[in-house]
Parts: C-alpha cells; structure tokens; sequence
C-alpha cells in the first residue's frame, strides 16, 4: 500500500479555520493510507464503512465520529452502496488554543494518546443535532468562530457520557466503551460489549473492573439509563417502548435500573423534566 500526506494547506483558505466535505465512498479497497498535519473530525452519515488503519481495520455503521489527529495514517472504504460519510478539516491553530483554554479536554478527543484515534457513537437524536450544526458550518463563515460554535457543543455533550479512562488502559476498551453508547450494542447487554471488544468474556470483563471499576452489565445498563433518560424527556414515547428500545422488554427490571441509576421512577423522571412546548 503506498502512503500520501496531505496539509491544512491543501484544504483550507488562508482566512478559513474549518472546512466540511460530503463524501460517497467507493467500496474498492484503497490502494493505501493517508496522513495529515491537521485534525479531521468525521462521522458515518449512511451505510456502512470500513475504516483501515495501520494495526488493522475496524467496522463503522451510522452514528461512529472519530477524532484523527496530525500524524494518525488512515483510509475509508466503503461497504455496499451509498456509504456516506462528512469530514470536517480543523486548522491546528484552533485545536491548539481549544485545549489551551479547556483543559478538561486534556487526553480526550483531539488530544488522547491513545494509538488509534478516539471513537464515539451519537444515537439517532443525537446525530439529528450533529446535522443541523453541520447545515449551519456548511452555510455560514469558516472562521474559527463557526468552528468553535460547531466544535464545543459536540465536544460538551460527548464528554457527558465518556468513560474516565487511565492512559494505561487498552485501545480496545476505549473503543468498546464508546461503542457501547450504540443503542445496537447496549441492547444486547454485557454480550454486546464483549462483542465489539473482540476479546474472550472474562477477559473483558477482568479488564473493566479494573479500569472502569465495574462490570461489562453495569456499564452497559448505564448507558441504557441514560439513553432512556434522554427518551423519557424528548420523546412522547410509552415506558415499554423505550424500555423494549433499550433491550429490556422487563419493565419491572426497567424500573428497578433506573431508580437506581436516576433516584426516581421513570414517570417521575419524566414528569420532573419533560416541559411542553407552548406557542404563543
């Protein structure tokens, strides 16, 4: 496979911070990796899509964002037809002066060392909120206002639900953390983040007690509680559908996880946060 590099200079105008790019990805193995002196922030828009990467490939459906960073040697395939993914080009100026100023960003993102870039999956809603933002930077300026204006608020709501992770930690449970923010992956309990771990069951689960301090089903049922919060208030959606929705047709089990997880009952939660539009 033969290696190109490309600059922000290739990319960006001498006035621009940020720049973004719809792509359709052919699905013909690329004939090599590329490389570049900027951060790339890109995200599954359709399809499926696979992503090589110097130890290997990995497999990306809709909702997969991954921060690549200068020096980060990468290449997209697609999978079937109509693989569609958006990219955005960050000027490292403004990644610079992001960290500089915030640094609760230090070793997340942009800024992890972890040896393959930093991945994370957005729900359906989530994403829906990615893509008006995109709409916007795409219309608008492309100074480091709008990228800022972009960029902070993705980067806010994504750290909410980030694992605390050492630096000692493996590659392969970051990724599996971030995976399992995937309703396709939650659903299937501890089984679903083993699964896109890679690795034999006790495995997993030995190295997440001892790097997140709890289990593969704790962590996993945790995620499903915050993603049923985040149903019950924005969505009109009945318990047993959003609980059906996060792999627990139970809604006894339902109820107990979350009062444990949010001290209240579902209908509570809801009623406590859910507001009703009101027209004028």
């Amino acid at each position: 496979m033969t290696d190109s590099h490309l600059t922000w200079r290739d990319i960006l105008g001498p006035r621009d911070a940020v720049h973004l790019t719809r792509a359709t990805l052919a699905p013909r193995r690329p004939s090599g990796l590329h490389g570049h002196d900027f951060n790339e922030l890109f995200w599954v828009q359709n399809g499926q899509v696979r992503h090589h990467l110097p130890n290997g490939v990995t497999e990306l459906a809709e909702g997969h964002l991954l921060f690549v960073r200068p020096g980060d040697r990468h290449a997209l395939q697609g999978r079937g037809q109509d693989a569609l993914v958006v990219s955005v080009t960050l000027h490292p100026d403004l990644i610079a002066g992001l960290a500089a100023r915030h640094p609760t960003l230090a070793g997340r993102f942009f800024w992890s060392a972890a040896a393959a870039p930093v991945q994370i999956v957005r729900d359906s809603r989530q994403m829906a909120e990615i893509n008006q933002a995109a709409l916007r930077l795409e219309r608008g300026a492309r100074d480091a206002l709008a990228a800022e204006a972009f960029l902070l608020p993705l980067l806010a709501s994504a750290q909410d639900g980030m694992a605390d992770l050492p630096a000692s930690a493996p590659d392969w449970l970051a990724a599996a953390c971030a995976a399992a923010m995937d309703p396709r992956v939650f659903r299937e309990g501890a089984a679903g983040f083993a699964r896109v771990a890679g690795r034999a069951h006790p495995h997993v689960s030995r190295t997440a007690r001892r790097y997140l301090g709890q289990s593969p089903s704790d962590y996993v049922n945790a995620r499903r509680m915050d993603y049923a919060a985040r149903r019950l208030t924005g969505t009109a959606d009945s318990l047993a559908e959003i609980a059906a929705d996060c792999g627990i047709p139970n809604l006894s089990h339902f109820h107990k996880l979350f009062r444990a997880s949010h001290g209240t009952t579902p209908a509570s939660y809801r009623k406590a946060h859910q507001r009703d539009v009101v027209q004028p």
